[in-house]
């Protein structure tokens, strides 16, 4: 009997030993998957950290390109207004008598109409015949 339970005390130990064993092989992989688990979040934190860089750069540079454009915008209205003006004054010489005076004296040399010279002045055509008379003299 002794003998049975020196035997059965034996196989109890092997089997505490053997679950022993299989605790620290599953202890062993769970280190394991905490390590990569953790190298995996500084991986990410990393990317975060990247990415975060990148769009405040792009933010600046953003800002940047918003501030040149608002600089041409303005250089552009100046312009545009200087255009205006000086198209004003071109619609005012264009009007001028002395202007109308000379297209209309230039257009009959070439051969055009009191008709076609009327149209393209704006005048009507009494007006046109009219300067055309004065310039005869």
């Amino acid at each position: 009997m002794q003998f049975w339970i020196l035997i059965l005390l034996s196989l109890a130990e092997l089997v505490l030993f053997i679950l022993l064993l299989r605790f620290f092989v599953r202890l062993k992989k769970s280190e394991t998957l905490l390590v990569q688990l953790s190298e995996g979040q500084q991986n990410l934190m990393d990317k975060l950290r990247s990415n975060a860089e990148l769009e405040r750069e792009l933010m600046q540079s953003f800002a940047v390109r918003q501030s040149e454009l608002q600089h041409l915008n303005t250089g552009l209205e100046a312009r545009a207004a200087e255009l205006q003006e000086l198209l004003d004054q071109a619609e005012a010489v264009s009007r001028s008598p002395q202007f109308l005076r000379e297209l209309i004296i230039t257009g009959k040399k070439k051969g055009r109409s009191s008709a076609q010279l009327a149209k393209s002045t704006g005048l009507s055509v009494d007006e046109v015949e009219l300067i055309l008379a004065q310039s005869a003299r």
